[in-house]
């Protein structure tokens, strides 16, 4: 029997997890608990928890296969780990400052992402998530019946591509090392109400990060219609704000989240080092 306690965050999702050491190596029946506490809570957070390469990687790995991370560089010597990283000097714009599920323009988008955080600001830098259960939940039962089987467009041309946002236009100060390529241009579709494979429960899957438009419909329509469902899945009732510590982890399910990047920290360092892990 696991001895884990799981403070909820009050908000519609994220929990705090204590009495476990992630730079141990855990029992059967405390990953299991984990897992249950993720998927209901979509967003664990450790606190102190002094974890080193070997640490995060073991972690990712109680759960399913690393995921791949397109279009940024790994640490040399770990190419399943990359830097979420940001210089006290730097001017460049605050990195994945928008609404976005991660890597949701892949054929297979990961199941989470793990973020452990080395450098914390003093101010600033918090992470906003949303609750895509919740969101599909508060829907008008119309829209409900109208979205039922659409499928949106997904694509990390506006970002990725050589004239996205982190490609040549971007700040030359940037201290991550992000790869622009043509081969975010390309599009996958994945359906606007997504049945989560695990709990069976109906959750909003768009973010206004990746997706461009819905399969069949008209620019026009298309438009209104992610604008409605975007309320809905921003809406302030379903978000939580994370605010970060030093040596705290940070697990989200991809699956039924979005979740955006806050700055506020000029003039101060921050550094977070993430794995993926792979869907469904």
């Amino acid at each position: 029997m696991s001895d884990i306690t799981v403070t909820p965050s009050g908000a519609s999702l994220g929990a705090r997890v204590t009495g476990v050491d992630l730079t141990r190596p855990l029992a059967p029946e405390t990953v299991r608990a984990i897992r249950e506490a993720w998927l209901e809570h979509l967003v664990l957070a450790f606190p102190d928890q002094p974890m080193d390469h070997d640490d995060l990687e073991r972690f990712t790995l109680y759960f399913v296969p690393f995921g791949e991370d397109p279009f940024i560089a790994p640490l040399p010597d770990r190419p399943r780990i990359i830097e979420v990283k940001r210089e006290a000097h730097e001017k460049a714009s605050v990195f994945a400052a928008a609404w976005h599920s991660d890597w949701s323009f892949q054929k297979t988008p990961p199941a989470a992402t793990i973020l452990h955080s080395k450098v914390i600001p003093p101010v600033g830098g918090d992470t906003l998530f949303c609750n895509g259960y919740a969101a599909y939940d508060a829907l008008p039962e119309a829209t409900k019946a109208r979205i039922e089987g659409l499928q949106a467009v997904h694509s990390a041309g506006l970002a990725y591509a050589p004239d996205g946002v982190y490609g040549a236009m971007d700040a030359p100060d940037r201290s991550m090392t992000i790869r622009p390529d043509e081969r975010a241009r390309e599009t996958r579709l994945h359906p606007v109400v997504r049945v989560h494979p695990e709990t069976g429960r109906k959750a909003l899957f768009v973010n206004p990060g990746y997706v461009r438009t819905i399969d069949g419909l008209s620019d026009e329509e298309a438009f209104l219609l992610l604008i409605e469902l975007y309320q809905a899945a921003h809406d302030e009732s379903v978000v939580y704000r994370h605010v970060w510590e030093p040596d705290m982890l940070l697990m989200w399910d991809n699956r039924c989240t979005q979740h955006m990047a806050t700055g506020g920290y000029d003039g101060h360092a921050r550094l977070l080092h993430r794995t993926t892990i792979a869907g469904p």
